[in-house]
């Protein structure tokens, strides 16, 4: 996070939104039409590593349609039931995308592979299985590129790497679109050689072991993306790098004497929930502070677009209980 002048929230979240729909839809529509080739061609050539990856590409299909939802879901604004609004709803939806990859597409590569080894079918119109190969890779490419230019411009706004965005995104349906095409991708290379390596040998068990690792692939896919979508909804912290900046920014203001402990939360995509416990000058006034409190909010606010609810609380620096949770919690104090 940069220490400049961020624009108003609204027009960022908004445009983020409108980003993410276009890559999503655009992954969805090239799933789908991938899916639907490669299960004609499966179907046909009795090619198992075929008819996996049109179970990947359907499974991928399905995660998109979960995104669509949590994107639609996510944008609605806060209420009395939900007062820090429905950013979370975004970590959800992707929690069950990722179970989708792994239900719809790991578990069934992995029973055709094995299926395949054991039935050990003849190949037929191999070249029917290159053709659909290449042209899924074609729309599989197209749609990496849409989900990478997005994340690029994410990880340039907040001045990260691509691959540290990547990991650790605010948005994992960026991360979806990404990882979802870039294991296609994979996965295609690994069918077309166990198609290749059938067609040379004539032995089955080389489609049905390209099945299997498709299958071995898709897990790990769906497993990363479970693990981002559990540290989000567990509650994990802003961006360090925002946190520093905001603790530099409370101690620079003339009533705050040092920032004894600060909390933040992510509770949807550009959205961060701050507490911060301050020392406050202890010559002002309740009236003093409360002024004080009005006008760093507002400060923070028009600094950090991201910063949703602001919460201050005026506490001593040297309270035992406070420095005890700080260093259960971060290991050392704010106030070093």
């Amino acid at each position: 996070m940069d220490d400049e002048p961020a624009p108003g929230k609204g027009a960022a979240e908004s445009g983020t939104n409108d980003e993410s729909r276009l890559t999503v839809l655009l992954a969805l529509a090239a799933n789908l039409l991938v899916a639907v080739l490669k299960l004609i061609a499966g179907l046909l050539s009795g090619s198992g590593a075929l008819l996996s990856e049109a179970a990947h590409s359907f499974g991928d299909t399905s995660t998109e349609l979960f995104l669509l939802t949590a994107l639609r879901r996510a944008g609605r604004d806060a209420d009395r039931q939900h007062p820090f609004g429905y950013g979370k709803e975004r970590y959800f939806w992707s929690l069950l995308a990722a179970m989708a990859i792994f239900i719809s597409g790991a578990v069934f590569s992995v029973y055709e592979g094995v299926h395949t080894i054991v039935s050990d079918p003849d190949q037929r119109m191999a070249w029917l299985n290159y053709l659909v190969l290449a042209i899924a890779a074609g729309l599989e490419g197209t749609s990496l590129r849409q989900g990478l230019r997005q994340a690029r411009g994410a990880a340039r706004r907040s001045r990260r790497t691509l691959a540290d965005y990547v990991r650790n995104p605010e948005d994992p349906t960026v991360k979806s679109v990404v990882l979802e095409d870039s294991v296609a991708l994979i996965g295609l290379a690994l069918a077309a050689a166990g198609v290749a390596l059938q067609q040379l040998t004539g032995l089955a068990v080389y489609d049905g072991l390209a099945s299997i690792a498709i299958g071995l692939l898709l897990v790990l896919a769906s497993a990363a993306l479970a693990q981002t979508c559990r540290s989000l909804l567990v509650g994990q912290q802003a961006d360090p790098r925002l946190m520093r900046a905001i603790e530099a920014r409370l101690e620079e203001q003339p009533e705050v004497d040092d920032v004894v402990d600060m909390l933040t939360m992510v509770v949807g995509t550009g959205s961060v929930l701050l507490c911060a416990r301050v020392d406050f000058i202890d010559t002002f006034s309740a009236a003093d502070l409360e002024r004080a409190c009005v006008r760093i909010d507002e400060s923070l606010r028009a600094e950090f677009s991201a910063l949703g609810e602001i919460f201050l609380e005026p506490v001593p620096r040297l309270d035992p209980g406070t420095r005890d949770r700080v260093l259960r919690r971060y290991g050392n104090l704010l106030t070093d």
